[in-house]
């Protein structure tokens, strides 16, 4: 869990006692399924919709954070495990999705390589340019 999730957390449910539950209803037990004006019975859709969100699942935060995880360079075994996967290639098959910034990314490292190359070839130290 990210340390600032975990802060946030800490402080929300500082008065929580040991066995309380994080997100109770206002009589302090379990929330109860709400009806949504489509007819639904979701809290997640309810919650969406009162912040002003688009629709979405909670598979698609799931996919979002395996994704963002793939993104930022965590360890694939790491990421096979948070989500239960029995495979890393199943892992990054499914959640290895391709940021528009990655091309340019990629684009920008084979520059500074050709770059470096081509100085070296030049007989110039690379580390100057």
């Amino acid at each position: 869990m990210p340390a600032f999730l975990l802060e946030e957390l800490v402080s929300a449910t500082a008065a929580t006692p040991r066995d309380g539950l994080v997100f109770a209803a206002s009589d302090g037990g379990f929330m109860r399924r709400t009806r949504t004006s489509d007819g639904s019975r979701s809290w997640f859709k309810t919650a969406l919709a009162k912040a002003g969100l688009p629709s979405m699942t909670v598979h698609d935060l799931r996919h979002t954070a395996a994704s963002l995880a793939v993104q930022s360079g965590a360890n694939v075994k790491t990421i096979q495990r948070m989500l239960g996967h029995t495979s890393a290639a199943m892992t990054l098959d499914v959640y290895s999705d391709l940021f528009d910034d990655d091309l340019d990314a990629v684009a920008a490292a084979l520059d500074r390589a050709a770059s470096r190359a081509g100085a070296r070839h030049l007989g110039v130290d690379p580390g100057l340019t």
